[in-house]
């Protein structure tokens, strides 16, 4: 029992011991649809079948094989119709069911109306069950998130879903939430609307700039960025970009500053580093934008 309760509170001391961080924006109230490319699948070529042994009475398992594919890459989904972009007036006080920071306004809108945190995208695989046709993520009042694994998270699951998003007029998109903004398979954004940038901070007051260009803690984000569909060089130019400001600070953005930095392009097929090379961080690792 004694080793038992070490253990536990071991692994407990662990968790609390984890970086967190997270990038979020929160001091204003102001209320765009680009998209990166389809996701990447994986297409395996002349696999061999076994046959299903019926009679296993008197069978010869000594040779037994398992089917292993002959060969195996990645290859683009089949190209779809993207969601056309819904720029229609809303009023983005009103909506028929809300989740979480997520105000469904149709069946097929959804706007995003405050910032993400850990449990968000459960929050949002719930919205999808309870409303599988939304197609839109209307970016309207975000200021970030307190949890950027959390936030990537939802992110990738945003572009799984095949969603559009639109940053309207008044919308106001910050830190942490332009990662959701890239998410999206078409990316629309209105003139009027705002954005801002800054670099995220752990739990230890450590930013960006504290790790080497290649840390896994920076790497992460820019494998992100290429899997929403930036090329090499611009993920790591856009990561560069968005931590020119400490994360005390706010570079902020018109929407012709940010509209070079989304315009569509194919998603990446990311091969992350060797384990030894970029040791992955933990779960409860978090980062604050």
């Amino acid at each position: 029992m004694l080793r038992i309760a070490s253990l536990v509170c071991s692994v407990f001391g662990l968790a609390l011991a984890a970086p967190a961080s997270a990038q979020s924006l929160s001091i204003m109230t102001v209320p765009v649809v680009l998209a990166a490319q389809p996701l990447a699948q994986l297409a395996v070529e002349d696999a061999r079948r076994i046959g299903v042994v019926r009679d296993t009475a008197g069978a010869d398992f000594t040779n037994l094989r398992f089917a292993i594919p002959g060969r195996s890459e990645f290859a683009p989904v089949p190209a779809t119709a993207r969601p056309a972009v819904d720029r229609s007036f809303r009023d983005y006080r009103r909506g028929i069911a809300r989740f979480g920071p997520f105000l469904v306004l149709d069946s097929r809108r959804v706007a995003l109306v405050d910032e993400t945190g850990h449990d968000t995208p459960a929050v949002f695989a719930a919205m999808r069950r309870a409303f599988p046709d939304l197609v839109q993520v209307d970016m309207v009042e975000c200021p970030g998130t307190r949890d950027d694994k959390a936030n990537m998270e939802l992110g990738r699951m945003i572009r799984a879903a095949h969603m559009v998003t639109h940053v309207p007029p008044i919308g106001s998109v910050r830190s942490g939430a332009v990662e959701l903004f890239l998410a999206g398979v078409e990316r629309d954004i209105a003139d009027g609307a705002e954005f801002a940038v800054h670099s995220w901070m752990d739990e230890y007051g450590r930013e960006a700039g504290d790790f080497g260009e290649n840390a896994p803690e920076n790497l992460k984000y820019i494998s992100y960025y290429r899997e929403m569909g930036m090329g090499e060089r611009q993920a790591r130019a856009f990561y560069a970009f968005t931590n020119s400001v400490p994360h005390a600070e706010a570079l902020w953005l018109e929407a012709q500053d940010m509209r070079r930095w989304a315009a569509p392009a194919p998603a990446q097929a990311v091969v992350e580093p060797p384990a030894q090379q970029a040791p992955k961080l933990a779960y409860s690792d978090m980062t604050f934008s």
